[in-house]
């Protein structure tokens, strides 16, 4: 060893290096120095072999016996090795490295360490710090006391006690006074999160019954932050399972240490993926229609990729209600939804809804889809369906298909079923299905070499409907047919596309007229179609005077079509089954003008360079700002063919592709002016105006309009729908219907569902025409670290039907679930 001397040489300790001198050693360094009253300490490495040791251990015994007789070991009045200093050995069972280290007085003796001062020891990918820490190297036991921090595991375990008793083989032990978190890494004050929803753990007596599994005594179990959580779990006995689940055994839940409630048993998981079987929390409310609501549900945790609820809920004064879900995602390209809901109502309202979504991929890219809506009635989900848009909706739509693309050519074979609730009156319903069908079609290609493009559309259908009055059998056969030729050609800057098609449908059944019965006598219908569509070229301005900080260009798009559709025969006796029996004659013109306004940043902002400045200040890219659209056309057949029936809303394929507003219940030249505004002027707020205005009539047939806006927490929407019906003579009318609708629709808020603090929002739903309140909503909420209140005031008036009040609320408990009836679907923000 070489000794190096400074101003004078530390008092040396014999009996240490005699206690060093019993085992082999391989390279020990020592410094110890003493000047001007400053004391130094340099590292003293040692590498000590285990009792057993294995063959690679062996020969690291010769290569130290070697180096032995060539550096003879200090004599006994060297001076003693320092405090500081680090052991590395081997573990006598496994051949694993164990390193310990201190910054303390170490002894030894035998196989058995005693080490004190910032003791470290660090062992697979575990580390164990402490005031005091005693080590059998032979059967690895340690006995750690004094500030006991356990660190480690796939799982980033951190586990602070006051004193400790466990083996680093085995992982069997216990620690007293325990406070214990997963999924947060500790470096010194600096922690860092590796999962989103920590864990934590206390108790007075913590039993260490192996890698990821403890027992805890007088504790408790929490996802806050401490020292001063706002809800814990506690309970005399708590089986942990890291990466499971926690068993609390006869526990109480408590809030800001206040016992809330008492479980005889529950469990909470230790991870925010975990997934448990088991009773969820309950549900509780109130509603002026419903009661008093109390339920709760079961959910089953099937297998990793599939799991179930079902559960129930108790209106005091209407009945039972009943509900469950079924998911499940068989493979990447595949999944299946199932939910039901039903009400068993005392005051004859009740009903059910099922529905079922699935979507799969098979063999040979064939794509499958279902979605299928069961409802037994409309007066069932006037009167209990929470989401208010599906309160007034009055259809029901199922379809099923199969679908598979090959070069551009599309095959589908379909199954589907429509419903369309005429109003609350049982029975009262237009059922129509397409039960089977099939359907091929394609895009445009090129015929060879030529400068023509061909497509078609064809179907081959089994189809049926039903309504008050009207049935047809439960089998239609229709067959149709469509192929189309046309031609693009370009002329300085002008686009043209003549286009020529035909087509044939073949139904097997027929209508005696508008309102006669259905015979079965067969009807083919034949027309041949030309179009021309012409688009000049589009004129544009980009104005050089900056505004705002924007240069501004503006375009006008003009475009023109003629359509021509003639040989349809026999309109008043097709019966309508969807948009492929509603084709008529016609003769026709469209023009329309298309604005557009777009904008570009004239100066990037300086500090783009540095990435300091604000992401939408550097993008210098054009944007449009505005587009508006005005269309009208002209019919020179203002009779469509023969195909009007005055006083009656006609409904046709020229008028449906045009606007979806009808219009028509008399023969007429012009079609109503529709105008189309869509404007996004910053990325903050964006907003659009539908409007249809009949020349004709001269009124308003309908307007449609909706603004959004947000910026940082903030945000506000409104919307304004009109619809003056056209006026219609009705043969028999068991329900008068309003010819006039003017409803408003506003949501203003502050924040969303995971902002930490306050948030709250209201909407409103107004009938300015019969001057009441639709529905209105106002939610509030407190989000902490671990937990969040929310609470919500609904009304809901929907004629005799539904006039309701409800409150709700929700407390929700981070890596637990939500205790209320507030669901996440119905919030505002």
């Amino acid at each position: 060893m070489q000794r190096t001397n400074f101003c004078a040489a530390r008092t040396q300790h014999a009996n240490f290096v005699s206690s060093l001198m019993i085992f082999r050693i391989k390279r020990v360094i020592t410094t110890a120095f003493v000047c001007h009253l400053l004391l130094a300490f340099m590292l003293l490495t040692s590498q000590l072999l285990a009792a057993r040791t294995s063959p690679r251990t062996k020969h690291s015994h010769q290569q130290k016996d070697s180096a032995a007789q060539k550096n003879p070991a200090p004599s006994p009045q060297s001076p003693a090795p320092p405090a500081d200093s680090k052991f590395q050995g081997f573990s006598a069972d496994q051949g694993e490295e164990v390193v310990i280290s201190s910054k303390g007085p170490q002894e030894k003796d035998k196989d058995v360490y005693h080490l004190r001062d910032d003791v470290q020891i660090d062992y697979r990918d575990f580390t164990l710090h402490a005031d005091d820490v005693i080590y059998n190297a032979a059967t690895g036991d340690v006995t750690a006391t004094g500030h006991v921090a356990f660190d480690g595991g796939l799982r980033d375990e951190h586990l602070e006690a006051t004193r400790g008793e466990f083996n680093i083989r085995t992982f069997v032990g216990k620690f007293e006074n325990v406070l214990a978190t997963t999924g947060m890494k500790f470096k010194g004050r600096n922690i860092t999160l590796t999962n989103a929803e920590p864990f934590t753990f206390t108790g007075k007596l913590v039993e260490m019954k192996g890698k990821d599994h403890y027992v805890v005594h007088n504790g408790s179990v929490t996802s806050c932050a401490l020292p001063d959580p706002k809800w814990t779990f506690n309970a005399e006995r708590i089986e942990v399972d890291l990466g499971g689940t926690a068993r609390l055994y006869h526990s109480t839940f408590r809030l800001k240490n206040i016992p809330a409630f008492y479980f005889p048993y529950a469990a909470h998981p230790t991870t925010a993926n975990g997934r448990q079987s088991g009773f969820l929390v309950p549900t509780f409310g109130a509603s002026s229609k419903k009661g008093t609501i109390v339920g709760d549900s079961f959910y089953w945790a099937i297998n990793r990729s599939m799991d179930a609820t079902i559960g129930a809920q108790y209106y005091s004064s209407r009945g039972w209600e009943q509900n469950g879900s079924f998911r499940a995602k068989p493979s990447q390209k595949s999944f299946i939804e199932f939910s039901y809901f039903g009400v068993l109502d005392r005051q004859n309202q009740g009903g059910e809804e099922a529905k079922l979504n699935a979507e799969t991929t098979f063999a040979h890219g064939v794509r499958g889809v279902t979605s299928i809506d069961y409802l037994s009635s409309y007066v069932f989900r006037q009167a209990f369906t929470e989401n208010f848009s599906q309160a007034v909706n009055s259809e029901v739509r199922s379809i099923a298909f199969l679908s598979k693309s090959y070069r551009n050519f599309f095959f589908n074979t379909a199954a589907a079923r429509y419903q369309n609730f005429q109003s609350t009156i049982p029975g009262d319903v237009i059922l129509i299905l397409h039960v089977p069908g099939f359907e091929t079609s394609s895009v445009d290609r090129r015929l060879k070499k030529s400068p023509l493009f061909w497509s078609y559309d064809a179907a081959a259908e089994g189809v049926s409907r039903r309504e008050p009055g009207f049935k047809t059998d439960n089998l239609v056969s229709r067959f149709d047919l469509q192929p189309r030729l046309s031609i693009p050609l370009f002329f300085q800057g002008w686009t043209f596309r003549p286009e020529i098609a035909m087509r044939n449908t073949y139904y097997s059944q027929r209508q005696a007229g508008p309102n006669g019965p259905v015979t079965d006598q067969s009807l083919n219908r034949r027309s041949i179609e030309a179009a021309v569509e012409m688009r000049p070229p589009t004129i544009g301005r980009i104005f050089e005077k900056p505004l705002l900080g924007y240069r501004i260009k503006h375009t006008l798009e003009p475009r023109f079509t003629y359509r021509r559709v003639n040989g349809v025969s026999g309109f008043q006796n097709i019966i309508r089954f969807d948009e492929r029996d509603i084709l008529s004659d016609t003769n026709e013109i469209e023009y329309a003008l298309v604005q557009r306004w777009f904008s570009k940043r004239v100066k990037t902002d300086a500090n783009c360079a540095t990435g300091s400045a604000d992401s939408a200040k550097c993008q210098n890219q054009s944007r449009e700002l505005l587009s508006w659209e005005i269309a009208q056309r002209y019919y020179f057949d203002p009779t469509f063919g023969g195909a009007i029936v005055n006083g009656k809303r006609n409904v046709l394929t020229t008028t449906a592709e045009f606007t979806g507003i009808a219009f028509l219940t008399e023969p007429r030249k012009f079609s109503p002016i529709i105008s189309k505004l869509r404007a996004q002027a910053t990325e903050h707020v964006d907003g659009s105006w539908q409007l249809d205005y009949d020349t004709v009539q001269g009124r308003i047939n309908a307007t449609t309009s909706f603004i959004n806006y947000h910026v940082g927490d903030y945000f506000f929407g409104g919307g304004h729908a009109f619809l003056h019906a056209p006026g219609e003579i009705f043969m028999t009318t068991p329900v008068p219907s309003p010819d006039k609708f003017n409803q408003f629709r506003f949501i203003v808020g502050y924040g969303g569902p995971n902002k930490l603090g306050w948030s709250s929002a209201a909407s409103v739903g107004f009938d300015a025409n019969l001057h009441f309140l639709q529905y209105g909503s106002f939610q509030a909420s407190h989000n902490w670290d671990c937990c969040g209140i929310s609470t919500e005031y609904r009304r809901y008036a929907l004629g005799t039907v539904r006039n309701e009040n409800q409150f709700r609320f929700a407390f929700t408990l981070a890596n637990i679930g939500t205790f209320g009836n507030l669901k996440r679907q119905l919030s505002l923000y």
